[in-house]
């Protein structure tokens, strides 16, 4: 897929996700309620078989639905807060989210939504990536197929020869890519609960007042939040020393602060592909892997 055909998918979920597909700008947030398909965006209701994406998140969940072709004709999301470092901390809370995404999506589109996908960050232990799985079947879904969250990004963006970083919100994971194929996969602590908690310190006010803020006012928030940028530079710089050759394509909604990217280059000296909407890239791919 090209650059211009990855931008064109991300726009067009991001209208259906409510205009702006996550990015933090000065005047709304993050980790809306969920929406549903408006007349605006000229995509009507689907015929044929859907795949649907299930992204737990740390800080919202998203459900992404696409069509027989690839193109998505649902996406909402929801506040989380059920995981934490890709663990599955409040299974009721995860259950319930899944749940009430999936059926908004189901009345939207007029049919049931029985099977999905659902990814966990790299290097998870196995028992914790199962409980991914185990979430979603509890919300109704009859068959849930795993993946990792960077193999799921690529499924969006497609990178032959790169380096994928999915900043998420409680860790950073990194696959490398060479012709088109898997060549090392890493994932470590730190992505956007840690800047809130950065931020909270530093504002002097709550967490959860630091995550609104973050995201409502982005650029007053990002000298603060330097020193955040480059701690996840540092673990993208160690987890990919064998790969300094190869340009970084940032996924996850962590790094989608304005100036954020440039704080990313000048720390690692290399290139860095930023993309719209990069919080919908992950979920889009997991729908893609859905059976």
């Amino acid at each position: 897929m090209s650059a211009g055909q990855v931008a064109a998918l991300l726009d067009r979920a991001a209208a259906l996700a409510g205009g702006d597909g996550g990015t933090p700008r000065e005047d709304t947030g993050l980790g809306r309620p969920a929406r549903t398909p408006r007349e605006d965006t000229g995509l009507g209701r689907p015929a044929g078989a859907l795949r649907a994406g299930v992204d737990l998140g740390t800080a919202s969940c998203v459900l992404a639905v696409l069509d027989e072709a690839g193109d998505p004709v649902w996406v909402g999301s929801h506040p989380s807060g059920a995981l934490r470092d890709g663990v599955v901390v409040d299974f009721a809370a995860a259950e319930q989210t899944v749940r009430l995404l999936k059926e908004e999506a189901e009345q939207a589109l007029g049919t049931a939504l029985t099977s999905a996908a659902t990814a966990y960050p790299p290097c998870v232990a196995e028992p914790d990536a199962r409980a991914c799985r185990f979430v979603c079947e509890a919300a109704g879904f009859d068959k849930v197929i795993l993946t990792d969250e960077v193999s799921a990004a690529q499924h969006t963006l497609g990178v032959r020869d790169g380096v994928i970083v999915d900043v998420g919100g409680g860790s950073t994971g990194v696959g490398v890519f060479r012709e088109g194929r898997l060549v090392a996969l890493d994932d470590r602590p730190g992505g956007g609960h840690h800047f809130d908690l950065v931020l909270a310190g530093a504002l002097g006010i709550g967490v959860q007042e630091a995550e609104h803020r973050k995201r409502a006012q982005p650029r007053a928030c990002l000298p603060h939040l330097v020193p955040c940028i480059e701690r996840v530079a540092e673990s993208v710089r160690l987890m990919t020393t064998q790969a300094g050759d190869l340009p970084l394509h940032i996924a996850g909604g962590t790094l989608m602060l304005p100036g954020a990217g440039q704080v990313l280059s000048q720390y690692l000296g290399r290139e860095i592909i930023s993309y719209p909407h990069a919080l919908l890239i992950t979920p889009l791919g997991i729908a893609m892997c859905a059976p």
